[in-house]
């Protein structure tokens, strides 16, 4: 009996969809696999809230339309590839219009006349991958998920840093410190770079450098392993960051000094000088970037330039030393921890909660 599970209509109804998206695909890849996924999500759903089949049998239906699309199409109908088609379709259904209706669109609207949905505004939503998508729908908090597909689309992720970044937890470390309103700012315009502090995160992660919590290795070892995976370091810097210098050296008198890492953030429109401390924060190190930030305003920014920043990326903060060896308004000075592992979600999740 649970062989002849499969209503004839949705198989039927899925075949020819696959079959005139198929025709398109070279045409317009990602646009027509996301809209052709999403609308086999759709069909799927519609067909079980037909009330004709059990919930035990649900498991079944898609077994047997998985070998009736793959014996006809080829492999990528499996039953795993179809229910996260479903629940593709269940995640976004808030977009019922799958297409922007336009002149300049390439999309084939032919197709998809009969499905078509128009939105308000009109406009395809969906502007990742589907490998992308695939990462997305995993991540139950509605807000979170926004965040992360808005970050991708705006920063270019490829699918290895999308997952990078929330294996990294970057939306709590973003919003860790904002209040609720600047936490749901978050899910709807992603991490808007407007003065210093919305540059910063709690702390930074560093588990790409490959080094170990119980290893030694000097401030010199920690500063060659970032530039040799800068990249990657930038992109866990977030937004807007230019390389502009390592070691950049100025003197006073006969004496020189050097700031490790130099950065220009072209959002703030200001320099952002690093100092790489591996040990324990201490006033000395803050006096030490109160020098070079005094330096950079008052001999290298322009009038048109904005307050440099100094970035102290240490082992260990210490915020009572930070807290009365800077002034209370204190806008241009932080000390930041780096971690050389992930760091763990549950714990952020506490501190964001």
């Amino acid at each position: 009996m649970s062989k002849s599970i499969l209503h004839k209509e949705l198989l039927q109804s899925v075949k020819s969809l696959i079959q005139q998206a198929q025709q398109y695909i070279v045409r317009n890849v990602n646009t027509t696999m996301l809209i052709t996924y999403f609308e086999i999500g759709r069909m799927i759903v519609e067909d079980e809230q037909k009330g004709e089949l059990r919930a035990e049998y649900a498991k079944q239906t898609l077994q047997n339309l998985s070998f009736a699309l793959n014996k006809e199409f080829g492999k990528g109908y499996s039953v795993d590839n179809l229910q996260l088609m479903r629940k593709f379709y269940l995640t976004y259904q808030k977009y019922e219009p799958v297409v922007r209706i336009s002149k300049s669109t390439v999309l084939p609207l032919a197709i998809y006349e009969p499905v078509v949905r128009k939105s308000k505004s009109q406009e395809f939503p969906f502007k990742l991958s589907w490998t992308h998508y695939i990462q997305l729908i995993k991540i139950e908090n509605e807000a979170e998920r926004d965040f992360y597909e808005i970050e991708a689309i705006q920063n270019n992720w490829s699918k290895r840093e999308l997952i990078r970044q929330y294996n990294a937890a970057i939306y709590e470390r973003v919003a860790i410190g904002k209040d609720k309103k600047a936490i749901k700012a978050l899910a709807k315009k992603g991490h808007v770079v407007e003065n210093p502090t919305d540059a910063l995160k709690s702390h930074y992660v560093l588990e790409f450098l490959d080094l170990q919590e119980d290893n030694r290795y000097t401030e010199s070892e920690l500063e060659t392993a970032i530039i040799n995976k800068l990249e990657h370091f930038m992109l866990e810097l977030g937004k807007g960051f230019l390389f502009e210098g390592r070691q950049r050296r100025f003197t006073f008198e006969g004496d020189s000094f050097f700031v490790d890492l130099v950065f220009y953030n072209r959002l703030l429109k200001c320099f952002v000088l690093f100092d790489l401390k591996i040990g324990k924060l201490s006033h000395q190190d803050i006096g030490q970037m109160q020098m070079y930030v005094n330096y950079y305003d008052r001999m290298i920014k322009t009038k048109e330039e904005n307050s440099t920043i100094g970035i102290i990326l240490c082992k260990e903060e210490n915020k009572t030393v930070i807290e009365f060896t800077l002034p209370e308004n204190n806008k241009t000075i932080f000390a930041k921890e780096y971690k050389e592992v992930l760091p763990s979600r549950a714990e952020l999740k506490k501190q964001l909660d």
